[in-house]
């Protein structure tokens, strides 16, 4: 199960990012003091990020570095294939952490296979750490109740002011799963929030970085994705925000149940 700090508070999104725009963002994540970074076998850009990091100088083992396997690498041996795949292109010999992406369409592949594989993989040196992401409720009871499920650590999933995913997140808390937060900014939505902006200005904040600090208030990994070094610096500063419990309460009032990550194959998520 989850160990406290086991996942650095704050990482860098790679999600939409490629070539060299992924590069210089995660250049200068980790020139500003970032030593985590998210990525993923469907972001394509795992070869990027890798050669991103070896540049940088930094020793690897300093470096919290995530990866997630596609939905149609679930079955046993190619989950494993997969991740080797993901190494050699990442160009390093363990991940700190594999995640699956989404649950099998229709759960179409046995959950026991699944994370009985992705253990497998833990066991074999090819990840420190294993988790799951998009997983509602009942994905992860039927995880965390194979062999091999005693060993997830994490459930990564949307979480920011307009989706708050409170019983999702409070299932996994329950657990002993830490909660990573993707999309915490919305994809931009709270730099225009009329409320977040009130926020900001009686911190000296921006909207972007109240949001960032709701959701690390809740004791939830946020993972933004920028750009741009003056943002990637400002979002790293976001976790020093002290917020009151009344702005934390007039945030939650944003909560309306707005998810942005729903594709076809997701699963039959929990309200």
């Amino acid at each position: 199960m989850a160990q406290a700090n086991l996942i650095p508070r704050i990482g860098l999104g790679t999600f939409r990012l490629k070539g060299q725009e992924v590069i210089d963002s995660v250049s200068s994540a980790l020139d500003l003091g970032y030593r985590h970074v998210d990525t993923a076998q469907a972001y394509e850009n795992e070869a990027e990020v890798g050669k991103a990091i070896r540049q940088s100088g930094i020793p690897r083992d300093e470096i919290f570095l995530t990866t997630k396997v596609w939905y149609d690498r679930l079955e046993g041996d190619d989950l494993i294939r997969s991740l080797e795949e993901s190494l050699d292109r990442l160009g390093t010999d363990k991940l700190d952490l594999a995640l699956i992406h989404w649950p099998s369409p229709d759960d179409e592949v046995p959950m026991a296979e699944t994370i009985g594989a992705l253990n497998h993989a833990r066991e074999k040196g090819l990840t420190r750490h294993i988790g799951v992401s998009n997983f509602t409720i009942a994905h992860i009871d039927a995880a965390l109740s194979v062999s091999g499920g005693e060993h997830i650590v994490t459930n990564q999933i949307e979480v920011h002011p307009y989706l708050a995913n409170r019983r999702v997140v409070s299932h996994c808390e329950e657990k002993g799963l830490q909660v990573t937060g993707y999309m915490p900014l919305a994809v931009g939505k709270v730099m225009k929030d009329p409320l977040l902006q009130e926020i900001a200005d009686a911190h000296g904040a921006t909207p972007a970085q109240i949001a960032l600090a709701w959701v690390a208030s809740r004791d939830i990994v946020v993972i933004p994705s920028s750009t741009k070094p003056e943002h990637q610096h400002a979002n790293l500063a976001a976790l020093e925000l002290e917020l009151s419990d009344d702005e934390i309460s007039r945030i939650d009032g944003l909560d309306a149940g707005e998810r942005i990550a729903d594709p076809e194959w997701a699963p039959q998520w929990d309200e």
